[in-house]
């Protein structure tokens, strides 16, 4: 029963946070309060406070009580079309950062079917952090052939966006292929980079990038993206 009424006071505190019940930077009800409110002991109550804590929700100031986090504002983006990540955010007049954080040769399979690679050919990973408005909000791995770009392990630590890198080398029309949207949590590496915990779920969007004029396919692309950070337009899902 005690871990019935666990998920009781989570689901309503959350819809409480969500809904303006509470302001971003207000306090929370206290645990004696709670505790009386859900006839529950207080170890029930401070269970569903640290839950909402890891999740990114509310944070502990020691001697004051717990307050709402303030957290960054959610960006409405579309999933769909031929542009790129940099030029969505520019068009939404938002301020973007990116940092390459990986250059490395790698074993994604699944890559390397969508790429069509011969078993002699090395797959780099390029991994890039989106910070937007000063928040890190996104991950983009963006997984390329050598064979067709064979410089791409000196160049890709320099690079910030993969359709300009494409564009100087000849490549200018572009179409998405196929894409696969999933929910996964991060790893202890993306809780770092994208300052969130462990329980917040990130949206990560498979796709692939094609020569619009071969067909041919330039990269396999992996973007992680922060749930509490994006609110998401889907028709036909591109990138």
């Amino acid at each position: 029963m005690e871990i019935e009424k666990d998920a009781l006071i989570i689901d309503e505190l959350v819809d409480l946070l969500e809904n303006g019940g509470i302001p971003p930077g207000g306090k929370l009800p206290s645990e004696n309060t709670l505790a009386e409110r859900y006839r529950v002991p207080r170890y029930t109550v401070r269970n569903a406070l640290n839950h909402l804590e890891e999740r990114g929700l509310i944070e502990s100031i020691q001697g004051k009580g717990r307050f709402l986090k303030p957290g960054p504002a959610r960006i409405r983006m579309s999933l769909s079309g031929r542009t790129s990540f940099t030029e969505k955010m520019k068009e939404l007049g938002h301020q973007l950062e990116t940092a390459v954080v990986s250059c490395v040769p790698s074993d994604n399979g699944e890559a390397a079917r969508a790429l069509a690679a011969e078993p002699d050919d090395t797959v780099w990973r390029i991994g890039r952090l989106r910070v937007v408005d000063g928040e890190p909000m996104a991950i983009h791995y963006s997984h390329v052939l050598e064979s067709r770009f064979p410089e791409i392990g000196e160049e890709g630590p320099g690079i910030r966006s993969m359709f300009e890198y494409y564009r100087e080398r000849g490549y200018g029309d572009f179409e998405s292929g196929k894409s696969v949207l999933s929910v996964v949590f991060p790893s202890s590496l993306e809780q770092e980079l994208l300052s969130c915990s462990r329980l917040v779920p990130l949206l990560a969007l498979e796709s692939s990038c094609l020569d619009g004029r071969s067909g041919d396919t330039l990269e396999y692309t992996r973007i992680l993206y922060r749930s509490d950070t994006f609110k998401y337009e889907i028709s036909d899902i591109q990138e």
